[in-house]
């Protein structure tokens, strides 16, 4: 299966992301969670990097809260080619990921990639609800980042 990966960047915060490492994560989530039980040749996820403003509108608009959020994702269904999966749109916020992480440009980075994962979660139906559900999707990330658990989830959003 060969993973895509489309990227918008409306954030006044660039260097930020690389699409290649986007991708790489991408498709390792793909590759463990859609293993034997898709069709798809393709599977196409976009990724939107935007400002608290922009945000906070997509937050208000879609999940009724009017407030900033650091990621939001939104599934798509179909496709008009059946070896096509459009999984749907993941959307990070670069002014919260530098806010928090007191300019230090390593760790905006792991955040960056631990919020498209954990997005890419999402869109592949996993939530954190419930605590037994939290724990499920703290270990995928840990697992797909590479990282030890306490390190794949934000503790503070």
């Amino acid at each position: 299966m060969i993973v895509e990966v489309m990227v918008a960047n409306d954030s006044v915060e660039k260097r930020l992301f690389r699409r290649d490492v986007l991708t790489r994560l991408a498709s390792r989530v793909c590759s463990g969670e859609m293993s034997g039980a898709e069709d798809a040749a393709v599977v196409e996820v976009s990724v939107l990097f935007c400002d608290d403003d922009r945000i906070r509108e997509l937050n208000k608009a879609y999940r009724d809260k009017d407030t900033a959020t650091d990621v939001l994702s939104f599934e798509q269904a179909g496709s008009p080619d059946p070896r096509t999966r459009i999984l749907g749109d993941i959307v990070i916020s670069l002014e919260t990921v530098v806010n928090r992480n007191d300019g230090n440009r390593s760790r905006m980075r792991d955040d960056v990639r631990l919020l498209f994962c954990h997005g890419m979660l999402h869109l592949l139906g996993f939530d954190h609800a419930t605590a037994a559900t939290r724990t499920v999707m703290n270990e995928k990330q840990a697992q797909y980042l590479g990282v030890p658990i306490p390190a794949a989830w934000r503790t503070d959003s």
